[in-house]
């Protein structure tokens, strides 16, 4: 990420300030936010692309997932059908400017992202009272969740699951990459840039997913700058939201992640509440619920959901703090 950042070649300059997405004017008798068989109806009358993995019989649990910077809800297509044969229903909606979502690439903003998750959460639990409701997410999901349930306005759910989360923001940045970031946000906010040629970052080791996921049309491959800029401060607020949080947590990481710095992944689990949970799998990329070794991953987050206090099947330690 850093290194694409500085092979744009930004330079500092007069300019603009980044943009984001604003709410927009609910439609004539809107009726409020819903749930439809394909789209979580948002407070402003947005429809989001909503995918569902769910069981066969009763729901035991529900998790409601949030996908990373640039997928979309299908980055969930193997994680749901092994929970909802295990009795968990999953849903997954596209976020903002993501996948099937209007204004498709251009940052949703933190305050919109996390009134979705809160309208999400809140519909979920009403259509589903007295089931153990968690919310998951995944890498920029997991930023998202992390402010919102940070926030004095936290969803209604009973679990927070953070997987490989997205907390490399300014404060453990590079000093030269964030000044560059910064000056391009505001130099040339709707320039897009891609990994450059040559740098070689690895996400998983599913290298079968990995080539599949290049050709699907839902993914992002050319983001703008001030959507990255969006991202850094999403994941700086993310970072230091962590002591405000309430609710039981288990915070996941792969040892072999090469997106998220570890040392940013440290600062952030030692800014969680006490009794909150870690653990980190020496096998682990940052694609943590793709990888080869995900059921593994699976298997701890079925436990948690169950009974939080309870041991994790991996066995595995936490992860230390700095």
């Amino acid at each position: 990420m850093s290194a694409a950042i500085v092979a744009t070649g930004m330079v500092m300059g007069p300019g603009c300030a980044p943009m984001q997405q604003q709410v927009q004017p609910t439609p004539a008798g809107f009726a409020g936010p819903g749930l439809t068989g394909s789209a979580l109806i948002a407070r402003d009358g947005t429809a989001l692309p909503m995918r569902s993995w769910v069981p066969a019989g009763e729901r035991e649990a529900v998790i409601l997932a949030l996908h990373g910077m640039n997928d979309h809800a299908g980055a969930f297509e193997m994680m749901g059908p092994w929970f909802a044969e295990r009795g968990i229903a999953v849903h997954a909606f596209d976020q903002r400017g993501f996948g099937g979502a209007p204004q498709r690439g251009l940052w949703g903003g933190e305050a919109l992202m996390a009134d979705d998750l809160r309208v999400a959460t809140a519909l979920l639990r009403a259509r589903h009272p007295g089931r153990t409701l968690v919310v998951l997410g995944d890498s920029m999901g997991a930023a998202v969740a992390m402010t919102a349930f940070g926030s004095a306005d936290p969803p209604d759910a009973d679990r927070l699951v953070l997987v490989a989360a997205a907390v490399w923001g300014w404060s453990t940045m590079n000093p030269l990459y964030a000044a560059t970031l910064r000056a391009g946000a505001r130099t040339f906010p709707g320039r897009t840039f891609s990994r450059p040629r040559g740098l070689r970052i690895q996400a998983s080791d599913n290298l079968d997913m990995l080539e599949r996921l290049g050709r699907d049309p839902l993914m992002i491959f050319q983001t703008r700058v001030d959507a990255m800029y969006g991202l850094v401060d999403l994941m700086e607020r993310a970072a230091r939201s962590g002591p405000a949080i309430a609710v039981p947590t288990l915070y996941q990481v792969g040892l072999r992640d090469q997106i998220v710095p570890l040392s940013s992944a440290r600062a952030a689990v030692a800014r969680l509440p006490e009794g909150a949970r870690s653990v980190a799998y020496p096998e682990g990329w940052h694609m943590l619920l793709r990888d080869l070794g995900r059921e593994t991953v699976y298997r701890d987050i079925e436990a948690f959901v169950r009974a939080p206090d309870a041991p994790l099947p991996s066995g595995l330690p936490g992860l230390a703090k700095p």
